[in-house]
């Protein structure tokens, strides 16, 4: 019961962050697409005729042992990503925090309308457990990094029952 109560809540909020995104200008949000779709483009690695030329003699300057390392980067898991990040990054506490991710689905899906990310870790107890302080912290150090205009991250106990929120 608790968890479909606090489902419902965080689809409400969600749901009301995507109305209250696409209604934020009077002409019917046509004004800033044009310049955060060729950002988007160059986050995800897209290319267009501008950035083709530039991205291929970088390509060739790595070498052998420079594709090596984009294809492991490639190959490790969002939630290896993650851990890796925080370790590099992060607080003492973020890190402990961390430590306990299992899996992240959705972070590199983003399109920055209506970005949602699920963290799931190894907490048990739900909201009334232990893992609802780590949450924050997990929350917190997602949305160091990754970010997003209108993200949010959901974190989860083991057992799959929602632990905290936060926005990225």
């Amino acid at each position: 019961m608790k968890t479909k109560i606090a489902l419902g809540a965080v689809v409400g909020i969600v749901v009301i962050g995507a109305v209250s995104a696409n209604s934020g200008d009077a002409d019917g949000g046509s004004a800033g697409q044009g310049s955060s779709s060729a950002s988007a483009e160059q986050q995800s690695g897209g290319t267009n005729a501008d950035t083709r030329s530039d991205a291929e003699p970088a390509d060739d300057k790595g070498g052998a042992d420079g594709n090596a390392e984009d294809e492991g980067a490639e190959k490790a898991s969002q939630a290896e990503q993650f851990k890796g990040f925080v370790q590099k990054n992060g607080t003492a506490a973020e890190k402990e925090a961390v430590s306990h991710v299992t899996k992240v689905q959705g972070a590199d899906e983003q399109n920055d309308i209506l970005d949602s990310a699920n963290v799931y870790t190894d907490f048990t107890g739900g909201l009334m457990g232990e893992g609802t302080g780590p949450a924050n912290l997990i929350a917190s150090a997602f949305a160091d990094w990754k970010q997003s205009d209108n993200g949010l991250v959901t974190v989860y106990d083991a057992e799959g029952e929602l632990l905290g929120t936060g926005n990225f």
